[in-house]
């Protein structure tokens, strides 16, 4: 199976150096992955070493905990479209999950998908499900399911637990056909990002990228 092209070619990290970031948008293109994803004062550089490929960019609002104010995320989302970003990878409110306050984060998605969907970009909801219960999950597939998110994506890659084979599974029996799933934190190999696909996940977000491809 080849996972090139469902690949989110992803570096996060709070050192991140500009050339870091030229060398992961060359990969990208050299090993054909779907996209860089990228902080989001890195958009503008990203676009400019991905340009004349089908490298998109995607960038992350609200990381790595969520909690940020509803109007922080939306200017984030703002200035992100305005660098020309194609994705975005929203952190869910994942203190509001863990308190069961699901009319915030109703509030806060409507505030957030009438600004992402008004210019055609797509959306990845992040919740966090290594530091949730089955039923918290359920109940986020649920909420976000029905509000026509692209993706429902795992993890951020900053708890303790990212990625797993239980959790892709579990949000493919629970979320809508039409929303997709981004599986990412922890995916070293080969192996076990292959699981991930047979399991539902459909886009991989991965800093071992070259490795697991290779």
């Amino acid at each position: 199976m080849k996972l090139n092209n469902l690949i989110d070619h992803t570096l996060l990290k709070q050192t991140l150096l500009l050339k870091e970031v030229e060398k992961l948008s060359q990969e990208a293109i050299e090993y054909g992955f779907y996209s860089v994803c990228v902080p989001p004062n890195f958009v503008k550089k990203a676009k400019e070493f991905t340009a004349g490929s089908e490298v998109k960019v995607a960038t992350v609002i609200g990381f790595p905990f969520g909690y940020n104010a509803v109007e922080a995320k939306l200017a984030e989302i703002v200035l992100a479209m305005v660098d020309g970003v194609d994705e975005l990878d929203v952190v869910a409110n994942i203190s509001a999950i863990k308190n069961g306050d699901w009319v915030y984060l109703a509030n806060e998605l409507n505030h957030i998908m009438p600004v992402i969907k008004s210019k055609n970009k797509i959306i990845k909801v992040i919740i966090e499900s290594g530091v949730l219960t089955d039923d918290e999950i359920i109940k986020c597939c649920e909420l976000y399911g029905v509000a026509g998110i692209d993706y429902l994506k795992t993890s951020t890659g900053y708890a303790e637990k990212g990625a797993s084979i239980e959790a892709v599974k579990l949000f493919r029996l629970h979320l809508p056909e039409a929303v997709q799933i981004k599986a990412s934190g922890g995916i070293r190999d080969y192996a076990f990002a292959k699981a991930l696909v047979d399991a539902g996940a459909t886009r991989l977000g991965c800093s071992a990228s070259v490795t697991i491809v290779s």
